[in-house]
């Protein structure tokens, strides 16, 4: 045991998240805590405002001190030298939702998707009663009511301008909606042999009139639709079962995973990339590391609009390179196999994946990256909801709690917490800090099939089987 009065130094080299070296070794007091060292960075850095930082040694973040944090509970000697590897956090930060603000009533089946609008000021919401509702948020009351499709609607998008929403249903139909007015933009777009079952907009840093839109359909094909012109531009075909999720990457790419175990990459002029192979079952679902910029497009927390198109399209461009930042794009798929896989899929050298996520002991149903970029959540029938490093994909916790599948996962767009809804009829939400429930949000009176968490991070919206759409707020 050593002697308390004798202070402990240990020998600290700062490094940033890209592997750089900032500053000299330094020789610090071992009791150092996370706010000194945020002082010491900042100085190091020059920066005219103080950011804040998160800190790790081998990626176990420095909460209290590094005394008590590193040297205790990682039983790391003071002889050696430490890297401290520091990343900034997000400026401002999203308080936790605490309390149900309101239950609208209204589809008159389930409701199976939710999303905000990309400045947060609407929100959509598309049910088994084939409606697909817009909500007014200043008063917490339905605004329009979408009709037209004749079956489930089981997806929405938003444009990522804002000015369209499209959502596909078991109709076989994908439709085009003005949030402004409830209105139908022109007639169904049809083509589709089976179901949709995913839709994704083209990032408006590539195109800032916001009018190409793919869609994925059981029938094994992605549409990429002029929705001006309202035609479908071509059909990526090749896959060679339903088509269970597509995604329009920031290099301009579409990405889709399918039924027959691949994920397939298309160039813009829809022809094949490449396919990655790997999984032995069904892919469910795809996820991009720049996901949550590509989604708010010119949009950041503040929900300040741009002048026009091309200041849209300038805004979007920096902050997704600011998001990307110097590696590549990260891609991550779950699967029927209980497994995830982590991908640099536009690596030309190499089709493997960077790692295989093991860990989940029935079906992934759901994969999230963090706005940051930093971590990935995963959700799954195991009950379980898993937390990993998104740029080397190590397993990190287990966030337990729920009593059923858990269906989706969702941020707070600071990254600071996470929200899951569950067929156990709650929504948690998690403390990434502590990787404990943080506050626990019963209310709904079935499972939770969907829930989003508004880009400026002021409020929650859920729905599920109960037919109610809650909306949470702090």
């Amino acid at each position: 045991m050593s002697d308390p009065s004798v202070a402990i130094n240990i020998l600290a080299q700062f490094q940033n998240a890209d592997g750089e070296k900032t500053g000299p070794p330094l020789s610090l007091p071992a009791d150092i805590s996370a706010e000194q060292l945020s002082i010491l960075i900042n100085k190091f850095l020059e920066n005219d405002e103080t950011q804040p930082y998160s800190f790790y040694v081998d990626n176990k973040e420095i909460v209290r001190t590094v005394e008590k944090d590193i040297l205790e509970s990682e039983k790391r000697s003071a002889e050696e030298t430490l890297v401290i590897v520091y990343q900034p956090q997000a400026f401002f930060k999203v308080r936790a939702v605490t309390r149900c603000s309101s239950s609208m009533t209204g589809h008159t089946e389930a409701v199976l998707s939710v999303s905000f609008s990309p400045d947060g000021s609407q929100l959509a919401s598309g049910s088994g009663d084939t409606t697909v509702r817009i909500w007014d948020l200043t008063t917490e009351t339905p605004r329009f009511t979408c009709r037209g499709h004749r079956n489930w609607v089981l997806s929405i998008a938003w444009s990522p301008n804002g000015k369209t929403l499209a959502s596909g249903g078991m109709d076989k139909q994908v439709r085009l909606w003005d949030p402004q007015t409830g209105a139908a933009i022109g007639a169904p777009l049809n083509g589709h042999k089976e179901w949709i079952t995913s839709l994704a907009w083209e990032p408006l840093h590539i195109n800032p009139k916001g009018n190409r839109l793919a869609s994925s359909s059981k029938d094994g094909t992605v549409r990429v639709w002029d929705t001006t012109l309202r035609r479908c531009i071509f059909t990526l075909a090749g896959h060679t079962a339903a088509v269970t999720c597509v995604k329009w990457g920031g290099d301009g790419r579409i990405y889709s995973s399918s039924r027959d175990k691949t994920i397939k990459i298309w160039n813009t002029d829809g022809s094949l990339y490449k396919t990655l192979t790997g999984h032995a079952h069904w892919v469910n679902t795809l996820a991009f590391s720049t996901d949550f910029v590509l989604r708010t497009g010119a949009y950041d927390h503040t929900g300040e609009h741009p002048e026009n198109e091309e200041d849209a399209q300038k805004k979007a461009l920096k902050r997704y390179n600011e998001a990307k930042g110097k590696g590549p794009e990260r891609l991550i798929s779950g699967s029927d196999d209980f497994t995830m896989f982590l991908w640099d899929p536009l690596n030309a050298s190499n089709n493997k994946p960077v790692a295989r996520m093991t860990g989940h002991q029935k079906l992934v149903n759901h994969v999230s990256f963090s706005p940051d970029g930093r971590l990935v959540a995963s959700a799954s029938f195991d009950n379980s909801v898993k937390l990993w490093d998104g740029v080397t994909g190590k397993f990190i916790a287990s966030l337990r709690g729920h009593v059923a599948a858990v269906y989706q996962v969702c941020w707070s767009s600071d990254s600071r917490m996470l929200l899951s809804a569950s067929k156990d009829s709650t929504l948690k939400v998690w403390d990434l800090r502590t990787h404990k429930l943080k506050i626990e949000l019963p209310g709904h009176a079935d499972e939770v099939f969907t829930v989003d968490w508004s880009p400026g991070g002021d409020r929650v919206a859920s729905g599920g089987k109960d037919r109610v759409l809650k909306l949470w707020k702090h």
